[in-house]
Formats: C-alpha cells, sequence, structure tokens
C-alpha cells in the first residue's frame, strides 16, 4: 500500500503513429506500452490530426489496458511545433504561436513547446516564448516546456531549455517524441499520482520532472530508414484504392483506418456480436 501511494506515475506525451510520420500503428503502440513499459499515461501527438488518438484512447478503455491515452496533437505553428494535449477537438496548424495557444486552451488543453530553443524553424525560439509569457493575457502562456526530448534535436540544447524552464517556472515533461515502437518511454514525464488527471494537474501544479535516455544516432537513420519505407507503402496504397475504387487507402494505424474518408470503426463487443448471432 505504501509503495502505491508513494509511487509516482509515468507518461510519456509524445507518441506518433502511422496516421502522421510514425512508424507503428495505434494499436502496436498499445499493445508495446501494455507489455513493455511502466507508462501511466501516453499521448498521441500526430501532426495536424487528432483521429488515431481519439480511437486509441477508445481502444484503450474498451481493453481494460493499464496506460490511459491522452488525445493531442503536434501542431505546426509559425512560430515552431507545439504539443496541445487533453484537446477535444483538432487545432488548425499554420498561425502564430500566440493563436494557437490560444485555440488549445480554448479546446480545453495544454500548450507545450515541443524540443524547444533548437536554432532551427520547427522549434519555438526563446524571445518568442519570453515575450508570450510576458503577456499580459493569460491564454496565450504556454504551459509547460518540453525540456526533455532524446532526439538529435534535443540533446545539445538540454541544459538550456532546463535553465530556460526553471527561469520561467515553467513545468517540466520528458517525452520521447517517438516515431517507432522502440523509442516509446525513452524520454518520459513523472508526476504525483497514476492517471491522467493526477499528470495534468501536476502539470498546472509545476510538479511534474523529466527523465529519459538520448537515441544514438545510427537508432534514429534506423527510424529514418523505416519511415521511407512506410511513405512507400502509404504511396502504394493511395494508387491502388484509386485505381480500384473501393473507398480504401493507406493505413491510418487504426480499425476503419483504411476507409475514405479514415473513420474509427470498433469491432463488435462479445455481447452484441452473441446478440447478433442469436435465431
Amino acid at each position: 500500500m505504501t509503495d502505491q501511494l508513494t509511487r509516482r506515475g509515468r507518461a510519456d506525451l509524445h507518441v506518433h503513429t502511422v496516421a502522421s510520420d510514425g512508424t507503428a500503428t495505434a494499436e502496436a503502440i498499445l499493445d508495446h506500452v501494455e507489455l513493455n513499459t511502466d507508462l501511466d499515461v501516453i499521448a498521441i501527438t500526430d501532426h495536424e490530426r487528432i483521429d488515431a488518438a481519439v480511437a486509441a484512447r477508445t481502444m484503450a478503455v474498451d481493453r481494460g489496458l493499464r496506460a490511459e491515452v491522452v488525445v493531442g496533437e503536434e501542431v505546426t505553428t509559425l512560430g515552431g511545433h507545439l504539443l496541445a494535449l487533453f484537446i477535444d477537438r483538432p487545432i488548425r496548424p499554420y498561425r502564430s504561436l500566440r493563436s494557437t495557444i490560444a485555440a488549445i486552451h480554448d479546446a480545453g488543453g495544454l500548450a507545450v513547446p515541443a524540443h524547444p530553443l533548437v536554432p532551427y524553424p520547427l522549434c519555438a525560439q526563446g524571445w518568442v516564448l519570453r515575450r508570450l509569457l510576458d503577456d499580459p493575457d493569460p491564454a496565450v502562456h504556454p504551459d509547460a516546456i518540453e525540456t526533455f526530448n532524446p532526439t538529435t534535436l534535443g540533446k545539445p540544447w538540454h541544459a538550456r531549455v532546463t535553465r530556460f524552464a526553471d527561469e520561467h517556472r515553467l513545468a517540466h515533461v520528458g517525452n520521447s517524441d517517438a516515431h517507432a515502437l522502440s523509442a516509446i518511454a525513452t524520454g518520459w514525464t513523472t508526476f504525483p499520482g497514476q492517471d491522467a488527471g493526477d499528470l495534468r494537474r501536476a502539470i498546472e501544479a509545476r510538479t511534474t520532472e523529466h527523465g529519459g535516455a538520448f537515441h544514438p544516432t545510427v537508432g534514429q537513420l534506423s527510424t529514418f530508414g523505416q519511415q521511407m519505407r512506410k511513405r512507400g507503402r502509404d504511396a502504394r496504397d493511395e494508387l491502388k484504392g484509386r485505381l480500384r475504387r473501393d473507398g480504401t487507402g493507406r493505413d491510418h494505424g487504426y480499425p476503419g483506418g483504411r476507409l475514405r474518408p479514415p473513420r474509427f470503426e470498433p469491432a463488435p463487443r462479445k455481447a452484441e456480436r452473441d446478440e447478433g448471432g442469436r435465431p
């Protein structure tokens, strides 16, 4: 009982599926998390879409899995990539960082700059974040910052990002930014409690901590190769669907994800199958 009360929960809030540029399906990710990690919470954060995240959340509940799924999105803004967590609808991309953070809050979510401070167009810069944090409107303030990201973008700037978070009293969030199964849980956030509600309250209270291990470059090259092969399969499946005119296309990683438009179609539960099979 004491261990359960004192144990901190663990989350990975930056995971991609085949619905965007990941290489694993939502179903495979759920299985991997259940069997091979100690994560209590994950967030599916595909680029510019939430369909796989919504499907994964439903599948996790239906299957009674240990880890909760948070609906998220990695949103491309004019000021860099931004994680939208706990959202109830998709967030429109390609707007300013300021207006995107406001939209995330309006959708009930938390806004977390992904792999920030790196001198690269996909990363939010310090001067932009400082200006937002100084804004008198709290609706445009980021809620946390990704202080640990194990990819090549994250490693050289890790200490700088951590200092920035401490200086500005931002919650620390550690994530894997996983695009392959093997990367899941290589970065994580710990928090008081075990479930998604506890995690959200911890981010808002700034009581989270980050952890993880940086990826070797060779491992990232392997993931890049998997992504290239996946894009080839996607192109072939899209072409086949158009030629056959059968309403199918590339796999989005969940039941119904090959349909056009893709839509989650869960398998009927056992009770429903039994009832449907009665004479």
